[in-house]
């Protein structure tokens, strides 16, 4: 399969130009491995060269030379190169060395917090829509940070479409793949994960059939602040009673793997006695995982339009993170206990911000833009004050943004 053109490897480009190791983390099966080759001079594959591991703990020196960037890929399978690694890169004094890739955060995190000053990290995650060529990208993020006005010709990616997208994911391998072999890998792919991947992070061993039903839970309350304590009575049903701390665990495995993704509160520094919820909102890496822990299938989803919506916030969600980072910007959410709540913020570093409703019905964008114009008068005055697009993103249609005062984005015409 060609390879699909990512939205980090420019990304990763300036990283080595600037740091002594890159470590790219992400997802496994986001694509990590194909990104780092293509940059890469010479390479060690941990997960497939055992005599490259036993290396390891006889002489190291001996797998870090090579041609440089020299990659190293899945690292965390023997934690003790990171040392080696950092001893080099403070030997040599020069940038780009090394590419390390990891689909999963060791137990025992200790190796990691020498890395100051000459790793950099670099998260990856599935395709976005407009790295997998679903989307024309003429409504460019970055732009819209910098308040410029744009427009995109109709899309016109059909509901059905979007819950196909929803179900097979944004999985470089998927790329092509008929609708059945992509749904079989995506459950495939959780099965493994509550098998083996969650205990081979845990300090001990989890119980594959309570996993299954984490996933479950998470897949049926995406895109929501659900509590802690409703995911541990989901998990612990049929009067297996279950610790939230238990579940909590649980979680923190799947984080470590990099399947979860929780977007965090947004919260700037309001005048008005505003109270606001802080509790971050619960997604997958992939909303596909969602769609795979249920067994859904796109004719299911498509006439589920409730559960649609979610995921469909679940995979705008997604691929705003991708287009954030190549702008130095992150994706939040904002609910108040008064009621008012707006899917997503979008902040740049030095405090640009723009905010977006995500509906899957165009009859919505109404209620939608009601939304931001009150979030918009809610910032006057405060250390955010005016925002640099207000928008709402829709499956289909013409995109229009800075025309008026809420702008509207099919998502096939979003990009970074």
């Amino acid at each position: 399969m060609d390879y699909l053109p990512r939205i980090v490897d420019a990304e990763l480009a300036e990283l080595l130009e600037a740091s002594g190791a890159v470590l790219i983390e992400g997802p496994k099966a986001c694509g990590k491995t194909a990104t780092a080759m293509r940059v890469a001079a010479s390479k060690i594959l941990l997960d497939v060269d055992d005599n490259a591991r036993r290396m390891i703990d006889i002489d190291p020196a001996v797998v870090l030379e090579g041609d440089t960037p020299r990659l190293i890929d899945e690292w965390q399978l023997e934690p003790a190169i990171w040392n080696h690694v950092r001893r080099a890169v403070d030997r040599r004094s020069r940038p780009g060395q090394f590419i390390l890739t990891g689909s999963a955060v060791p137990a025992d995190d200790t190796t990691r917090h020498t890395g100051a000053g000459r790793f950099t990290r670099l998260r990856m995650r599935p395709l976005s829509l407009y790295e997998a060529e679903h989307s024309s990208g003429e409504i460019s993020l970055r732009r819209l940070l910098d308040s410029e006005g744009q427009r995109a010709q109709r899309s016109d990616l059909s509901i059905p479409a979007v819950a196909e997208l929803v179900c097979t994911g944004g999985w470089p391998g998927n790329a092509g793949k008929p609708l059945g072999p992509a749904l079989r890998m995506n459950r495939g792919y959780l099965d493994e994960i509550r098998r083996v991947d969650v205990s081979s992070v845990s300090e001990k061993r989890r119980d594959p059939i309570k996993v299954a039903r984490l996933l479950q839970s998470l897949a049926r309350n995406v895109a929501t602040p659900v509590a802690m304590t409703k995911l541990a009575r989901d998990v612990g049903r049929d009067g297996d009673s279950l610790k939230a701390d238990t579940v909590a665990e649980y979680l923190e495995a799947l984080e470590r793997l990099m399947l979860v993704e929780d977007q965090p509160a947004w919260s700037p520094h309001l005048r008005s006695r505003t109270t606001l919820r802080v509790t971050p909102v619960r997604h997958f890496a992939d909303p596909s995982l969602a769609a795979a822990a249920l067994r859904a299938t796109p004719a299911r989803l498509t006439a589920d339009p409730e559960f649609l919506g979610l995921l469909f916030e679940a995979m705008v969600i997604r691929d705003l993170r991708i287009y954030a980072q190549a702008a130095d910007a992150r994706v939040f959410h904002y609910r108040e206990k008064e009621g008012l709540e707006v899917d997503a913020i979008v902040e740049a570093a030095d405090g640009r911000w723009a905010a977006f409703e995500i509906k899957l019905s165009g009859r919505r964008v109404a209620e939608g833009a009601k939304n931001l114009n009150r979030l918009a008068r809610r910032m006057e005055g405060s250390d955010h004050d005016k925002p640099s697009a207000l928008a709402v993103i829709v499956p289909n249609g013409y995109g229009h943004v800075g025309m008026q005062d809420v702008g509207v984005i099919p998502i096939g015409a979003l990009g970074p």
